[in-house]
């Protein structure tokens, strides 16, 4: 199995000292909710913490999930699945993994039993995820699946169908559901604070070095709206609480066609929201930007640090935004975690990243069509 320990400049561009602070809500593209991985009663407190171990690892594993597993309540590190051997030693004795507790690709079916696992977090390529939330599932694993879900609609259909058949829980690694700004970016928009919603806009872009993994379009299933558009699809789906119409889409010039061969630098797009919204998409491997805005009848919000790890700014036509900074992740597993337990979906579902994939799709459609592409969800 080929290894994938490459230091990825989004994660680093994306990253940041995350601190942990006090509970707030949850989101979704339909609802608006308490948070219960950080609601203490002797009930969540005396529950069994679950394990997780992380397949893939990479700079996100290494660099964000495994230091939150040292955060969480409900859940813990409680394995890994590498094809580097070389990376075990490290991890085994800094996370105190037990050797019956560590996996390669070729034996990681055998995961189904370990009763020590319940969760496993795939955090591998584009490419990979549908095989390995499809292996985990039938292992009898519950599964986090990292953004995007998948690179076609189709393999959603297929992780989604094999996890219900098996009776297993399927979340996708939405930790902006889980964040105070973007959470208020929610409510402002739910609560008309400042009049009906008229017009979003949302840019992410950061600037790749060659030969990463997500410049290969087998593995990455396009570029940097693959990577980190996503989180600008998100924004206006969850700020809305609607979902796109139809989109209109350009590609970028490329500036260095020999790097970007197989992917797009850059990419604009154009949704049509319900009610005569209007957002605007931008994103991009040849420059660097991080924003989320929403325009009202009477005034504006906006993320001016939207999508990182930590370090979110916002403001509104009232003044700053000023909440503590949060660990995203430990957050995301928590509730996923307490979610098994209390037998309730996920604000996250397998059905949320089908959605996000289908516009995704939608996208390159329009931009290499150079279409007006009607969306059907």
């Amino acid at each position: 199995m080929k290894s994938f320990n490459k230091k990825h400049s989004r994660r680093k561009f994306i990253s940041t000292v995350v601190v942990a602070g006090a509970g707030f809500s949850t989101l979704s593209s339909f609802s608006f909710c308490s948070n219960p991985a950080k609601v203490k009663n002797k009930d969540t407190m005396n529950r069994k913490k679950l394990g997780i171990a992380l397949v893939g690892l990479g700079s996100y594993a290494g660099g964000q999930l495994a230091p939150a597993l040292q955060q969480t309540e409900h859940c813990y590190l409680a394995g890994i699945v590498t094809g580097t051997p070389s990376k075990i030693p490290t991890w085994k004795d800094q996370y105190n993994i037990p050797d019956e507790n560590i996996y390669n690709y070729q034996n990681f079916d055998t995961i189904k039993d370990n009763n020590a696992i319940d969760i496993v977090y795939v955090v591998l390529p584009n490419s990979m995820h549908a095989e390995y939330v499809i292996r985990a599932a039938q292992a009898g694993k519950h599964v986090i699946c990292e953004k995007p879900m998948a690179i076609t609609v189709e393999d959603c259909d297929r992780m989604i169908d094999v996890c219900k058949k098996a009776g297993k829980r399927l979340s996708i690694g939405y930790r902006l559901h889980f964040e105070p700004y973007n959470l208020e970016m929610v409510r402002l928009a739910k609560e008309k604070t400042f009049g009906e919603l008229k017009r979003m806009s949302a840019g992410f872009g950061f600037r790749p070095p060659s030969g990463v993994w997500r410049l290969k379009k087998e593995l990455s299933g396009g570029g940097p709206l693959m990577d980190v558009g996503i989180y600008c699809i998100q924004g206006f789906c969850y700020v809305s609480g609607s979902e796109p119409i139809s989109v209109t889409a350009k590609e970028g010039p490329k500036t260095d066609p020999e790097k970007f061969k197989e992917v797009e630098e850059s990419l604009t797009w154009q949704f049509e929201m319900p009610g005569g919204v209007i957002a605007e998409g931008k994103t991009s491997y040849g420059e660097g930007m991080n924003f989320l805005k929403a325009e009202a009848e009477k005034g504006t919000f906006q993320l001016t640090s939207a999508f990182n790890y930590s370090g979110q700014r916002g403001e509104t036509s009232q003044g700053p935004m000023n909440f503590m900074q949060v660990n995203q992740q430990s957050r995301q597993m928590d509730d996923f975690a307490l979610a098994i337990h209390d037998n309730r979906p996920s604000p996250v579902p397998g059905e949320m990243g089908k959605r996000d994939v289908t516009l995704l799709r939608a996208i390159y459609e329009s931009m290499e069509t150079g279409k007006k592409i009607q969306i059907k969800l």
